[in-house]
């Protein structure tokens, strides 16, 4: 089962995660884009960090859909309103619930992957953030009904979902207009959404010893 002091664990591990590579994700989108990413994560990074404590006075339900709500209001971009999504969207399956199993577990990456299909038509491919969550979320639907089991099968499947989109032409966003030329270099959000999928792995393993 997740905990609350777990899943803080794993949410605080995703932050970072991301702060450290706040500028090599800048970098990344500078090639093709407006070359702000990174600072629209760390934005999102510090609210995060803000956040967890307010966690152990609310129930994950109302956490996760204040964290999202509070994501999709940061200015930098689409960022704030695509994370916000993702990340609140994780929260739907927790009315109710003070534990997360694995069903659970899975029903939120489920969940998450759903809210962004609501907003965006990006496949993957198109060279967005949706080449790394969309097989992550297959990857933990398909993995055992085991906690650490689909942290990791997720994980992994965002990291290759990340390095496989340096092949595709982007279809999304300014950088669309380069066609080609993107290819070679992975997508900023591919890679944002990758680390914060690793963090959560990270912080589960770092606090269950698993």
């Amino acid at each position: 089962m997740i905990h609350k002091k777990q899943l803080s664990s794993m949410l605080q591990e995703s932050v970072f995660i991301w702060l450290q590579n706040c500028d090599e994700l800048s970098a990344i989108d500078s090639r093709f884009g407006d070359g702000d990413h990174g600072i629209a994560i760390k934005k999102i990074a510090l609210l995060l960090e803000k956040e967890i404590p307010l966690l152990s006075e609310k129930s994950m339900y109302d956490f996760f859909e204040d964290l999202g709500r509070g994501i999709m209001g940061i200015c930098g971009g689409s960022a704030g309103p695509l994370y916000g999504t993702m990340i609140g969207g994780m929260g739907l399956p927790l009315d109710g619930k003070t534990e997360i199993n694995a069903a659970t577990l899975k029903q939120m990456f489920a969940s998450s992957l759903n809210e962004m299909q609501d907003i965006t038509n990006a496949k993957v491919g198109d060279k967005t953030m949706m080449d790394s969550l969309i097989p992550a979320v297959e990857a933990a639907l398909e993995a055992d009904d085991d906690i650490s089991a689909i942290l990791k099968a997720m994980s992994e499947a965002a990291l290759k979902g990340a390095d496989d989109s340096r092949a595709y032409v982007s279809k999304f966003g300014r950088a669309k207009s380069y066609k080609e030329a993107t290819i070679g270099t992975p997508d900023a959000g591919a890679v944002s959404t990758s680390l914060f999928l690793q963090g959560l792995y990270v912080g589960y393993k770092e606090e269950s010893g698993h």
